[in-house]
């Protein structure tokens, strides 16, 4: 889908997120994990865990698995590729991702 046709929801500020952090954020109807890498790197997945349909990945820990920024949820481990929703260790327990963008001073996220 095209960035132009894409509506955007308004989530927090941008300072609300803590570097290395994600927040949850009700988009449409969709529960959605936005995270802050670093100062500005920003992603947006599903927030609910495949595994067991708890609303709870935002929670998560956000870190490195080799040139991979993933979290891993806090419920079963699984770290998830924040790139592009993969679940490194079940495929097919993989999430979407949304896109997400900052601008001036505030977290936006788009899902389709």
């Amino acid at each position: 889908m095209t960035e132009a046709l894409l509506h955007w929801t308004d989530v927090c500020a941008v300072e609300d997120i803590l570097p290395n952090t994600g927040v949850c954020a009700l988009v449409g109807s969709r529960h959605v994990a936005v995270f802050r890498t670093g100062a500005d790197r920003w992603f947006a997945i599903d927030n609910v865990d495949p595994k067991s349909g708890a609303s709870v990945l935002s929670r998560g820990l956000v870190g490195n698995l080799g040139d991979r920024v993933v979290v891993a949820s806090p419920l079963y481990k699984n770290h998830f590729d924040l790139q592009t929703g993969e679940c490194l260790e079940q495929p097919e327990h993989s999430v979407r991702t949304h896109p997400v963008q900052a601008e001036q001073g505030r977290i936006r996220v788009a899902v389709a």
